[in-house]
Parts: C-alpha cells; sequence; structure tokens
C-alpha cells in the first residue's frame, strides 16, 4: 500500500511564498493498493493536481473516502478530472446524516448558486454510500470507518491491506470529553479505535497550545495532543496533518522540531506532511 499527499493544509487553502514547501492545498491524500486499486482521502484542492496527473489513463473504478463534508474537504471535488469521464465509474463514500443523503448534501454544494453545474449534470454520474457500521472490502483492502469529534458528522477512516494498516483523520480532537489525554484509557478517547496500532497515521495537528486554548471544540488538536494520541494508540509512524493556513514553513518547521522532542528519542517516526510527500505503509 502506498499513499502520496496532494493537499495537507486545513480549513482554507493558502497558496503563497510563505507556504511553498508544505503546500497550500487542503486536503487530498491518494492511495494506491497492491492491486493498484485507486483510492482518495477527502476532496479538497489537492484533488485538482491529482486529476490532471493522471490525465486519461485513470483507473476505471476510483473511490473517494470523505471524512466530512465541509468545504476544505469537498471543494475539489467538481473540479477532479475522472468525475468529467462517462467512462469513469466514481464511488464517493462519507459519513450518514439523519436528515439528508450523502447525495442531497454534496449536491447542496455543486448546484448553482455556488457551482455552475448541477451534480445530476456531472457525465459519470457519480454513486454515493453511506460509509456502512462494520467493515467493507474496496479492491485488495479492508476499510471501516469511525465517528470521532468533528463538528458534524464526521469519520476516521482505517484501511488494512494484508498485514499493514493506515489509518486517516485529519480533523479530530480527541481530548474534548477526557479529564486528561495522557493518562486516558484509549477506550474513552475519540478515534483509538481507528488508529490503534497502525503502521501509518495521518492526523489532525492544527494548533500551538496557544491557539488551541481559544479554540476548544473547534474539532482541532494541539501539537502536544496530537502526539499524545499517536502515543496513546501505539502508532508506529505519524505524519502531522491539516496545518493551520496562518502557519507558514517557518512555523511548520518550529512545531515539527517540538514534536520531535516530545516524541522521544525515535524521532524519526514522526513527521509534517507536506504535498509530494509519498509513503510506504
Amino acid at each position: 500500500m502506498r499513499a502520496r499527499v496532494w493537499g495537507c493544509r486545513g480549513s482554507l487553502a493558502s497558496p503563497g511564498p510563505e507556504t511553498v514547501r508544505y503546500g497550500g492545498n487542503t486536503s487530498c491524500v491518494e492511495v494506491r493498493l497492491s492491486d493498484d486499486t485507486l483510492l482518495v482521502l477527502d476532496a479538497g484542492t489537492g484533488i485538482r493536481p491529482l486529476g490532471v496527473a493522471l490525465g486519461g489513463d485513470h483507473p476505471s473504478r476510483i473511490d473517494v473516502l470523505l471524512t466530512h463534508l465541509h468545504i476544505d474537504h469537498l471543494e475539489g471535488l467538481g473540479f477532479f478530472g475522472p468525475i468529467w469521464d462517462p467512462n469513469a465509474e466514481v464511488h464517493v463514500w462519507g459519513p450518514a446524516s439523519p436528515t439528508k443523503s450523502l447525495e442531497q448534501r454534496i449536491g447542496m454544494y455543486l448546484s448553482p448558486p455556488l457551482f455552475p453545474i448541477h451534480l445530476r449534470e456531472i457525465p459519470s454520474h457519480p454513486i454515493f454510500h453511506d460509509v456502512p457500521p462494520d467493515e467493507w472490502r474496496i479492491g485488495s483492502a479492508t476499510v471501516s470507518a469511525e465517528l470521532i469529534n468533528h463538528p458534524g458528522p464526521t469519520v476516521g477512516f482505517r484501511i488494512t491491506e494484508d498485514d499493514k494498516t493506515l489509518a486517516y483523520m485529519p480533523d479530530h480532537e480527541p481530548a474534548l470529553g477526557v479529564d486528561d489525554l495522557a493518562t486516558a484509557s484509549p477506550e474513552w478517547v475519540s478515534g483509538a479505535g481507528v488508529a490503534w496500532g497502525v503502521d501509518l497515521l495521518l492526523h489532525d495537528a492544527q494548533y500551538t497550545e496557544a491557539e488551541y486554548d481559544a479554540r476548544v471544540g473547534w474539532g482541532h488538536c494541539s501539537t502536544e495532543q496530537a502526539v499524545t494520541f499517536a502515543r496513546l494508540t501505539k502508532a508506529r509512524r505519524y505524519v502531522m496533518f491539516h496545518h493551520d493556513p496562518l502557519h507558514s514553513d517557518d512555523d511548520l518547521d518550529r512545531i515539527l522540531a517540538y514534536a520531535k522532542e516530545l516524541w522521544g528519542e525515535d524521532g524519526d517516526s514522526i513527521e509534517m506532511a507536506y504535498e509530494g510527500l509519498k509513503l510506504e505503509v
């Protein structure tokens, strides 16, 4: 299983001279399985360059897994080249809602006046699925989804192929609802089941501690909480994700250095996501 980061910025795309090294596109990760099945994690602005890179040689089936429907994770879907190919089979998975179907909720954005073309007019006619309560198969992988702490219905994804597992939780506030994340029992911590013992964890690390104190309940975590969560769940490798739009490349360098101090002696097991990062699981 191989992954590539196409966007790792949080909340709002932030291109510019201060974000060149880590990138300004919002969340999108390409995952390729051993049978060449293509999974796309989230549809932020990073999905546009992924579609350009795929060109006309994309797989006949593509599965897009949406953690939630906040605009920074959805805004690129209409600019993803393969959905305009009538021969493409595009499956879109996302968290269920008690009020509207996934297709109806996405259609609120992919329709006038917010988008020039209505969802029903897109040539590939994407197929929409609520994530099931139990594991399901996509290609050679087993996939599961679990509700996690973030405003609105939000899930974390766990993808397992053979004996390798990747977890993806770009928007997550695991400290919410526990007195002390460092000493909490994992079964009482949001998302612990998704991340438990994974080979690769891509997880929210949006704020510094000072920033988090003013944003409790916004659905993200501080550097300290992010590292604590990765340690608590025994993740073997942690990639910090969903960078705040106000954080420059230099800011992220400093945050990563601090995170490595918190992580301890095996600091090489923690790194900062950047556009173009390729990961072997």
